[in-house]
Parts: C-alpha cells; sequence; structure tokens
C-alpha cells in the first residue's frame, strides 16, 4: 500500500472519529433531530405519565459510590460470560423493535456493531430483518433470539427451531406483556400516536405465515395475546430445546424465585423501560432485592435506564453480571448507523471502565464483592 492511500485512510478514520458524538446523551438529541416525530415517538413512548420511564434513569442518581483508592488499577479486566457466550464487557444490545425505523439496513448495522465488539445482542420477535438474514449476513454477532410466549405453541415452537437452525445461543422471554398495551401517547404536537403499519415485523412474521397463512400476521399475534399464559409455559418452552431460556420482567423477589424454581437459566430485571405498566419501581431500585432472594442460584442481568457508564457499575456492584442497552442503541442507530451504534457501546464501555478505576476495582469480580462500594443516598441522608 502506497504512503498516499495510508495517508488517505488515516484521515477517513480521524474525520469519522471527529464526527462522532461524545456522549449518550448528544445521541438522543441528535436522534430527536434525525429522526421524524412518529418515529422518534414510537423509541420514546411509555407507558401512562412516563414515571417509571424517568424513574428508571433518575433513580441511578440516588445510589452513591463508596471508592476505595491507592489501589493498582493499571489494568482492567472487565470480561464476563452472559448466557453460556464470554464478551469482553458487561454490555449487551437489548431486544427491541423496528430498528428500520432508524436506517434502511435496520438490524443488520446493529448486529455488526456487536460483532465488531464481541457483544451480544437480542434480536427482537419484532425485528424487521428476519434472523435467517441476520444470522446470514452476521454470521459471527452472538446472538440470542427474543421470545413472547402466547397461547399458540404451534407458533413459538416454530420461531423456536428457526433460532436453532440459525445458530442463536438462546432465549430471552419477555413475561410482562401479557396482553397488548393501550397507547394514550402523544406526541409534542398534541397529535395522538399512530402505528407505522408500513414497516413489516418480517421476522415474526415469518413463523405466523407458516401457521395461519392467510391471517394478517399482526392480527393474529394480537388475538392470541389474551393474557392465558402461565408459568407452565416456560417448562414447555425448555422440554422443546436445549439452549438457555432467560426470563426478562422480574421485579419482585417473589416473581425471582418462581423462576428459580422453573429452573430458567437466567433472569433479567426489567420493567420494560417504562413501556408496559407505569408506576413500578425502578429496576436500579428492586436490583438488590432480587440478587439477594435468587442468592447466586441463576444468573441475574439488569435491564432499564442505562446512560452512563457509572450506570453500568453501580448495576454491577449490586449484583448484576451484565446490563442489557435499549433505547441508546436506537439512538446511535438513528445517528450513524453501525458506526453510531458502535460508538454508543464503546462510551458506556470506555466510562465503564474509567469507573472502575476511579473505585479501586480491577475486575468485575472485584466490583461485585467489594462490601458496599455503592449504596443508597439513605444510609447517610436519613440519619440528618
Amino acid at each position: 500500500m502506497s504512503t498516499i492511500s495510508v495517508y488517505c485512510q488515516t484521515f477517513k478514520a480521524l474525520k469519522s472519529m471527529e464526527n462522532l458524538l461524545p456522549s449518550v446523551s448528544h445521541y438522543e438529541d441528535e436522534a430527536r433531530r434525525k429522526l421524524s416525530q412518529h418515529d422518534f415517538g414510537y423509541f420514546a413512548f411509555a407507558a401512562g405519565a412516563r414515571e417509571t420511564m424517568k424513574e428508571n434513569c433518575e433513580a441511578f442518581k440516588r445510589w452513591r459510590f463508596r471508592p476505595k483508592n491507592l489501589q493498582n488499577v493499571s489494568r482492567v479486566d472487565c470480561a464476563t460470560k452472559v448466557i453460556g457466550s464470554k464478551i469482553p464487557f458487561p454490555i449487551c444490545i437489548a431486544p427491541t423493535a423496528f430498528h428500520r425505523l432508524c436506517t434502511q439496513e435496520g438490524e443488520f448495522c446493529t448486529a455488526k456493531a456487536a460483532e465488531s465488539l464481541g457483544v451480544g445482542m437480542a434480536v427482537s420477535l419484532w425485528s424487521n430483518k428476519t434472523m435467517e438474514e441476520i444470522a446470514s449476513d452476521v454470521p459471527n454477532c452472538i446472538k440470542w433470539c427474543h421470545v413472547q410466549l402466547s397461547k399458540n405453541r404451534n407458533l413459538t415452537k416454530h420461531f423456536v427451531r428457526r433460532a436453532e437452525q440459525n445458530g442463536f445461543k438462546g432465549f430471552i422471554v419477555t413475561i410482562d406483556e401479557p396482553v397488548f398495551r393501550n397507547r394514550t401517547h402523544r406526541y409534542e404536537d398534541g397529535s395522538p400516536f399512530t402505528f407505522n403499519t408500513s414497516i413489516v415485523s418480517r421476522n415474526i412474521a415469518q413463523s405466523i405465515k407458516f401457521v395461519e397463512p392467510d391471517k394478517p400476521h399482526f392480527a393474529s399475534f394480537q388475538s392470541w395475546m389474551d393474557g392465558s399464559v402461565e408459568w407452565d409455559s416456560i417448562d414447555w418452552l425448555k422440554d422443546i430445546t436445549i439452549l438457555p431460556v432467560v426470563v426478562k420482567g422480574i421485579l419482585t423477589a417473589e416473581m425471582a424465585l418462581k423462576a428459580v424454581d422453573h429452573k430458567v437459566d437466567g433472569i433479567i430485571v426489567s420493567n420494560h423501560g417504562g413501556r408496559i405498566l407505569d408506576s413500578t419501581f425502578a429496576t436500579i431500585d428492586v436490583l438488590p432485592e432480587v440478587v439477594k432472594a435468587v442468592n447466586c442460584r441463576v444468573d441475574v442481568y439488569f435491564d432499564g435506564g442505562i446512560r452512563k457508564g457509572t450506570d453500568v457499575a453501580k448495576a454491577i456492584a449490586l449484583g448484576a453480571k451484565a446490563v442489557f442497552v435499549g433505547r441508546p442503541i436506537l439512538w446511535g442507530l438513528a445517528c450513524k448507523g453501525e458506526e453510531g451504534v458502535r460508538n454508543v457501546l464503546e462510551i458506556l464501555r470506555n466510562e465503564f471502565i474509567h469507573t472502575m478505576r476511579l473505585l479501586g476495582v480491577s475486575t468485575i469480580e472485584e466490583l461485585q464483592t467489594t462490601p458496599d462500594i455503592v449504596v443508597h443516598e439513605t444510609r447517610y441522608f436519613s440519619k440528618l
């Protein structure tokens, strides 16, 4: 390669870096400008008065660090295992729908960003690209299959078989949406929320077409979401696959113990980003309760309100093995496609590593086992 070619490539790389945004909040602001009111509104949607969505982020401020200084943190190892796969840092991509609202290539870009950094991606039931397409286009990405159980087990079984045949590493089962929600959200100009029916959920549509070829896919799935699914569906799912099954939507010790009783392979503390039920507790506030209840019998992961590396550190210190990130990934995707998603993950990773160093810990295990390295502010403020 000539000196001129090397110079040109270096110049392009530097220019690309110049165009990257410095924080997750900057990506949110830029995505709001880039996306239509409708498309940004779909991702920003939250249930009710949006209290839970806001609390997911705000609650992190009430958990405070107690660092230990003069420790050797010249080398930091933040690798961990998530649903059986080793990843270099504890941040993964949560299942989110309709990536094509952000960019034409949709989930291809998201998966490629995850692949480039060695982290995992949960492919949504409602993705625009099929799991076959994603597996073919991004074969080395660590992929988990998102599942939403309904009374139609033939549909779920077909979906499970497709995931197994395409190299997915496990299933993440959303359990906090037994019926479809009513959307009362209005846009900033006061107009009511409307669903963009021009964007097709090709992933689930492929299985619905196999089960009921003559019916519209969304209407069919909606009719099967009647609130009748119970814990025996988790037992059934585990019986038909050898892949790990993780349940997403745990918010209480009681529910966590129920999951343990049904021998799940992991749980995700999550309130669906505040999109389903308003007025629940923020996920960071309930995480310690859940971790204590399961007592290391299953892995605990975390979802909800992650916007900074300090948020990641707090969730890990309180017992989560890794965190899953939703909306920030979509903001990166909307702004700069694959590069934007990768940069959002890199921002969170770099902030997390920097936080570990300032706390005086050099491994995930040390962050999780150092007593009281993160405490709730009431420990001090209640004494005033």
